[in-house]
């Protein structure tokens, strides 16, 4: 496995794991568009795509304007091999050279990629208004994790 990152090119791919996830699924997907995926791509953020197989397995995105993690999905025939893993950290390395401000993201309660969080030592830090679960880190997260 290896990890690159996004291009616009690879929209595509992105979308298409984004559409095949078992949780957090989106209950419209035409909320998220191509040009979603271009701004947080090239204006907004960066992101990181993994590959295995000769193939696309999972992506992540931060928004630093937003402070937050936009995505973090795995093609759920490659869960549980760390690629999830592998993106966050690469994703946080990134985000914590370019500014100290917490980091924040969102996902649904009772979920793996809520366990995912804290086992990364992500601070829940309240709910949503549509119930899902705020988390944030701060600067330091890999001593945190130690």
């Amino acid at each position: 496995m290896q990890i690159r990152e996004a291009q616009v090119a690879d929209i595509p791919q992105l979308s298409a794991i984004r559409l095949a996830v078992r949780e957090n699924q989106l209950s419209d997907p035409g909320r998220v568009t191509r040009q979603d995926y271009v701004d947080y791509l090239t204006e907004r953020g960066r992101g990181w795509l993994a590959e295995a197989d000769g193939r696309v397995v999972g992506f992540a995105i931060a928004d630093l304007q937003d402070h937050s993690v936009w995505a973090l999905f795995v093609d759920p025939d490659y869960e549980g091999r760390g690629i999830g893993k592998k993106l966050h950290d690469e994703l946080l390395s990134w985000y914590f050279r370019q500014t100290q401000h917490p980091i924040w993201l969102s996902t649904d309660p009772g979920t793996r990629a809520e366990e995912f969080y804290r086992r990364q030592g992500w601070q829940e830090t309240g709910r949503t208004k549509s119930g899902e679960v705020l988390f944030e880190l701060e600067a330091g997260w890999k001593a945190e994790r130690a």
